[in-house]
């Protein structure tokens, strides 16, 4: 069996890493942020980037970006992880590109990993270095940094948003790295089975850090056959990545995911308990069902019962917590509340309605009774407060344009029906 020694790759390092891009013609996937005449790959390639902000999944790329952006800028570059650093760290790097910038004129780019982690003295200590251009900060993160970073930052950076990687790219990598003699396995003579291949990219789920540790994994701890030939098949695959296949092919899987999901619609409490174990048990993440009955239950049930959304996340916090198999009964909780609840689509037609509203009409100035009095100091007049009257009075919310538009439509289902009757008393009151 061949060992890491016998290999001698990159001084041990992991095949990830070795067959990790360094520029942007080699870069994976995020075409609409990186594709050609994006805003993004036009500041990488003119040096003219700003303070940024990378968030998305592991492994689309994140890191390998802003590394490809240190290799291509004409400024020095600082990387801290915002896991093991501290606000002496952030000093430092500041003092370091205050100095930078004032004796030699160069820049300093910041690349903070998993930025989310500093908390709000940390993330102050760069605010004025960022404003007088001494630190160019890039952060990377997979948290949501509207939610997780102080908004003094975020709002001094400019956000892009990754996405998991798509099949074809994912099937780019593993033929690259298995090719690639200088850094990833091209050296070696190794068979990787189709279904091995599919395997591993549908287990990382778009991480291709993920696939390509798998598959190095796959082949230090397979023997070579007597034609010196490594050969990878799908059971070797799954011990790899630590995952089941699926028992069936990507079309029946599709179709009983479609199955689940018409019969949460459709009412039927057993037909969707089946097809939910029916992919459980053909190796589907019990996430990705949960996920479902979450958006279903805003989707198909919405407002005819607000509660079937209480129960779906709970029930998804609950598995995530849980896990197998105890997680399974509060999420079949949820499949069963979601499909006998009443049912109504008005959630997602009044966002389609007010989606289509907002792109169509451009003169939508607030109405002057309900501007912000405090930046001007001048109250605009005529704003009714609700509470004075009872919790409700008519009068205009929408702008001029809109104010006869109607988006939410209540149904006559469940919930609903309540919500009928209180709008027709607060008609008639008007």
């Amino acid at each position: 069996m061949q060992t890491l020694f016998d290999m001698n790759m990159n001084k041990g390092k992991p095949l990830a890493e070795r067959m990790r891009p360094t520029t942007l013609d080699d870069f994976y996937g995020q075409e609409h942020i990186v594709g050609e005449g994006t805003l993004l790959r036009r500041a990488i390639k003119t040096d003219t980037l700003g303070s940024c902000i990378f968030y998305g999944p592991p492994g689309c790329g994140k890191t390998t970006l802003a590394n490809i952006i240190a290799n291509t800028t004409g400024g020095a570059f600082v990387k801290l992880n915002a896991v093991s650093s501290g606000v002496a760290d952030a000093k430092k790097v500041i003092d370091d590109a205050r100095r930078r910038r004032m004796t030699d004129g160069v820049k300093t780019y910041l690349l903070l990993d998993e930025c989310h982690r500093w908390n709000k003295a940390q993330s102050d200590c760069v605010l004025s270095a960022i404003e007088e251009g001494y630190i160019i900060f890039i952060g990377s993160t997979t948290e949501n940094p509207y939610i997780a970073m102080t908004r003094a930052i975020v709002s001094r950076c400019r956000i892009f948003e990754f996405h998991k990687l798509e099949k074809k790219d994912m099937q780019d990598a593993i033929s690259h790295a298995l090719t690639d003699k200088e850094n990833g396995l091209g050296e070696y003579k190794i068979k990787l089975d189709k279904d091995a291949m599919e395997h591993l990219i549908w287990a990382s789920d778009g991480d291709v850090r993920t696939a390509l540790n798998a598959l190095e994994l796959a082949f230090l701890t397979t023997q070579a056959g007597a034609d010196n030939v490594v050969h990878i098949d799908l059971k070797t695959a799954e011990q790899s990545i630590q995952k089941k296949s699926l028992s069936v092919d990507e079309n029946m899987y599709y179709d009983m995911l479609s199955a689940f999901c018409k019969s949460l619609r459709g009412s039927d409490s057993d037909a969707a308990l089946y097809w939910a174990e029916r992919l459980i048990k053909a190796g589907c993440d019990p996430m990705l069902i949960a996920r479902r009955v979450v958006v279903h239950s805003s989707e198909d049930v919405g407002m005819a019962d607000p509660q079937a959304l209480v129960i779906a996340v709970s029930a998804m916090t609950a598995y995530e917590h849980i896990g197998m198999p105890e997680g399974k009964i509060p999420l079949y909780n949820a499949i069963i509340y979601v499909c006998e609840a009443s049912k109504s689509p008005s959630v997602v037609q009044a966002m389609e309605r007010v989606s289509k509203a907002v792109e169509q009409v451009k003169d939508d100035n607030v109405p002057p009774h309900l501007r912000d009095d405090h930046y001007s100091g001048v109250h605009a007049g005529g704003y009714k407060y609700p509470h004075d009257y009872g919790g409700w009075v008519d009068q205009q919310y929408l702008p001029d344009k809109l104010k006869e538009s109607r988006f939410y439509t209540p149904s006559s289902n469940g919930y609903e029906k309540m919500l009928v009757r209180a709008k027709n008393i607060r008609r008639n009151k008007g």
